[in-house]
């Protein structure tokens, strides 16, 4: 009971660090290193994110838990190094403008209004995928706790809620990838 205590404590803690630390080092900037080829490596373990928990949830479904274990492991530290990637990246490379074909930093009218209605739904996934990438830090920690400590009904619970939240936020990072790609400088 000690133990659960310190987890959940551990579960908390890394629930809030984890958000402040990542919105402090994107204040930090990097200059004279090179990670321009980290968006297509990230984005790529965001799919392989995704795929994996479909196979943790189909295998959990034909009671093999053993596999379904490993899975979510691989998942979470997909998911860890994801965000150092991602981190990485951002502390030493300027933030790339959606819909800058001249790659000059600034979105220029006739640039806007060739975006249309991309715009809109470029940052409607954008955002949601930021929010939700927050919110589902405390989800994966409690229920992979409640996994890890055998609260199997505790857990079934929260995964209702951390398999569809994980899985967008996997996904909608694919998909910002293939948006934002083309305006790369």
């Amino acid at each position: 009971m000690k133990n659960e205590a310190k987890l959940k404590r551990l579960a908390i803690i890394i629930s809030v660090l984890l958000p402040i630390a990542v919105a402090i080092l994107f204040g930090v900037k990097i200059e004279g290193i090179d990670l321009s080829f980290l968006p297509s490596v990230y984005a790529t373990i965001n799919g392989i994110t995704a795929i994996v928990l479909v196979l943790a949830y189909v295998t959990i479904k034909k009671k093999n838990k053993k596999l379904h274990q490993n899975l979510i492991n691989t998942a979470v530290l997909l998911s860890v190094s994801f965000l150092l990637m991602y981190v990485a990246y951002h502390a030493t490379s300027d933030s790339t403008v959606y819909g800058d074909l001249n790659a000059n930093g600034i979105l220029e009218s006739d640039e806007n209004d060739a975006l249309g209605s991309m715009k809109i739904v470029y940052y409607f996934i954008l955002i949601s995928h930021i929010l939700l990438s927050i919110i589902i830090t405390p989800f994966v920690c409690f229920t992979y706790l409640k996994g890890w400590l055998g609260d199997y009904e505790g857990h079934k619970k929260l995964t209702r809620i951390t398999f569809p939240l994980w899985m967008y936020v996997a996904v909608t990072g694919v998909i910002v990838y293939l948006m934002i790609s083309p305006y790369y400088a």
